[in-house]
């Protein structure tokens, strides 16, 4: 890894966090960073299908990677920008917010795929910027 500033975006498919993302990629080109595009999922979100717990993690793994792989599919050009591509088990908050420490910047969409609809500020935003170890950028709808 290079001494260059590490940008973090989270992602989840959802439209902000894709907005987050071209965001993320602009500030590590003005920053000649380092962008850490980052996909937490969660690894119980449905009952066991596999004969083993090893064959579940794995169908999880293998869905989160290729949903990563979608999420990269759709983003903006990354020419000239070191990125990294990372699918991370556990909660979305405690991830990014575990992956904002030495990094320069955090980059969030206000509202991802969650519920709760209603709400200005998506539970993951709001935890990340109340606990973050570094400046935090939400990208909201209007922008």
């Amino acid at each position: 890894m290079t001494n260059n500033p590490r940008i973090v975006v989270g992602v989840d498919g959802s439209p902000l966090s894709m907005n987050a993302v071209d965001f993320a990629v602009e500030e590590a080109r003005l920053r000649h960073g380092h962008l850490h595009v980052t996909y937490a999922y969660p690894v119980m979100e449905r009952p066991v299908t596999g004969s083993t717990g090893k064959d579940y993690y794995e169908q999880v793994e293998a869905e989160a990677r290729e949903f990563l792989e979608g999420i990269k599919s759709h983003a903006p050009s990354t020419d000239g920008v070191e990125v990294e591509w990372l699918a991370v088990p556990g909660n979305p908050a405690e991830v990014l917010i575990e992956a904002s420490r030495g990094a320069a910047l955090l980059v969030v969409g206000s509202r991802g795929v969650g519920g709760f609809m209603g709400l200005m500020m998506g539970s993951v935003s709001t935890q990340c910027v109340h606990h973050s170890h570094c400046p935090v950028l939400v990208v909201r709808e209007d922008h």
